[in-house]
């Protein structure tokens, strides 16, 4: 017997995934078993074929939609940071302001650009860079806050 393969939907709602090919096995084998005399058909087709056809399309179309949450729920946000420092951290409302993300530098000659990429979901966050140990504020990005809650302001669509 063919091993169904783990799609998005398979991997997103196992469960689902399990009934699905519980069902379409199930008609597969009614298929193979014969017909007997006098077995509804729907639109020409016996039912059980109806079956696999109508689970294989609720299944692609499961497959579209969870790849279209998926792409909702977080995506690729580059920072960087330009001068002259040792390490550079970004912190922030990302995760809580727990552990930010170390950026990798980049050397150009006269300056450094230092860089990341975070997984974000569309939102607003407040983020701050720890410069060697300081905290700097980016001049682009804008700025939200005031006194010592004066922050950068990072959105993500």
């Amino acid at each position: 017997m063919e091993k169904p393969r783990r799609c998005g939907f398979c991997i997103a709602v196992p469960w689902g995934c399990h009934e699905f090919n519980a069902l379409a096995r199930l008609a597969e084998e009614i298929a193979k078993s014969g017909i007997p005399e006098g077995s509804r058909k729907i639109n020409g087709k016996y039912i059980h074929t109806h079956l696999v056809a109508r689970l294989k399309a609720v299944h692609e179309q499961l497959n579209e939609q969870i790849k279209d949450v998926d792409a909702a729920q977080s995506k690729e946000v580059s920072v960087f940071w330009v001068g002259m420092a040792e390490s550079v951290q970004i912190m922030g409302s990302f995760d809580g302001w727990s552990q930010g993300e170390h950026l990798s530098p980049e050397y150009t000659g006269s300056f450094t650009r230092f860089s990341t990429t975070l997984m974000l979901r569309p939102g607003r966050y407040e983020v701050k860079f720890l410069v060697d140990g300081e905290w700097h504020l980016s001049t682009e990005l804008p700025v939200t806050g005031e006194g010592l809650t004066k922050n950068n302001l990072l959105i993500v669509e």
